[in-house]
């Protein structure tokens, strides 16, 4: 079995906090009206609540192993590669 790098108690309730404050984030601005940048706005808060998970409780942020290094980078590259496609499309449609 692996060692994982010991995370303290407080470093779990201060990313707890983080993560409900990110909630109650989303909550606030699905409230307000910002048009086309709603979508935006939503998708980046839950792509950083998305990323502490990743990083603290899924022990990523203390790991040693390259190999997991390697797969966590390659997966965010093509969510970048699927997400720039996604948006190319998006943005050339017609709306009429």
């Amino acid at each position: 079995m692996s060692e994982h790098s010991e995370s303290s108690l407080t470093t779990y309730v201060v990313i707890w906090l983080t993560l409900l404050a990110g909630t109650a984030l989303t909550v606030f601005a699905a409230r307000i009206d910002l048009g086309p940048f709603n979508a935006a706005v939503a998708l980046t808060i839950a792509t950083v609540k998305a990323i502490l998970v990743a990083l603290f409780f899924m022990h990523i942020r203390g790991a040693s192993e390259k190999l997991l290094k390697l797969v966590v980078i390659s997966t965010v590259f093509f969510l970048f590669i699927l997400l720039a496609l996604s948006m190319a499309d998006y943005g050339t449609r017609l709306w009429s």
